[in-house]
């Protein structure tokens, strides 16, 4: 076989099986497996090279050839159907790995580093975990109680500056101005979603004359929702231990 037809097993994208690992499957010594492939490399029907291999239990070197699928075929070929069948079961435990990028540790050592790697992503995903856990609770917490928010209040539940918080929600079509006024607003959508309500309170002015003041209210479930979609909104855990306030009196529909 000419070496351009020779696989490139050095390439460290091929998946190979060892002969040791032929040997190990089928119960074969090593010895007699190399003596197969190399007697079938030498007539050309197979391609491999001799791979020094250190090996774990006394540190000494030794060889093995490493055979890709076609090449690992091949060799076993004359094996009984039982032996065949333990090699490709073999061969496919490592395309299904390979498949869903899990290494296949070649050594005691690569096994150890394997589970290392494995535990540090573990304790990666349980900080993470720690980090989400409590924002949800409090996000739920704050979903599901009685009661209501004024548009500062809400901006220091959120952790956010009230101008900020303001502008977002006049830009996102949460509260608008009517022209010329001075007070905030709710749009009729996030009143019907439950995210909102305002209530028009009537008061006399310094001259005596009677007027009327609207008052926007962030409700729990209006909330809840701002802490997902707000820039830099945070919700502190200690939310979860808040007592809830209660309405002072049942929501008054929007004029």
């Amino acid at each position: 076989m000419s070496a351009a037809n020779m696989l490139d097993i050095t390439n460290s994208t091929t998946k190979t099986m060892s002969s040791r690992e032929i040997a190990e499957l089928t119960g074969s010594g090593h010895d007699n497996v190399l003596k197969t492939v190399r007697s079938l490399i030498k007539r050309g029907v197979v391609s491999g090279n001799d791979t020094p291999y250190v090996h774990s239990q006394n540190g000494q070197t030794y060889t093995e050839i490493l055979l890709d699928y076609r090449n690992t075929m091949v060799v076993v070929s004359g094996y009984s159907p039982e032996l065949r069948a333990k090699v490709i079961d073999r061969w496919m435990e490592l395309e299904t790995r390979a498949a869903v990028g899990q290494a296949v540790p070649a050594s005691f050592r690569e096994a150890l580093l394997l589970a290392a790697d494995q535990q540090e992503k573990i304790e990666a995903q349980d900080k993470a975990l720690a980090v989400v856990t409590p924002k949800a609770a409090a996000l739920d917490r704050i979903s599901t109680a009685d009661g209501s928010y004024g548009l500062t209040e809400a901006a220091k539940i959120l952790q956010v500056k009230p101008k900020a918080l303001i502008a977002f929600m006049a830009t996102s079509q949460w509260i608008y101005r009517r022209n010329n006024g001075k007070n905030w607003l709710a749009y009729q959508a996030k009143i019907d979603a439950g995210y909102l309500w305002h209530k028009i309170a009537t008061y006399t002015g310094p001259n005596g004359e009677e007027k009327t003041r609207d008052t926007v209210k962030v409700l729990p479930k209006g909330l809840a929702k701002l802490a997902q979609i707000v820039p830099g909104a945070k919700i502190d855990p200690d939310l979860m231990q808040m007592e809830a306030r209660p309405f002072a009196k049942k929501p008054e529909p929007a004029s």
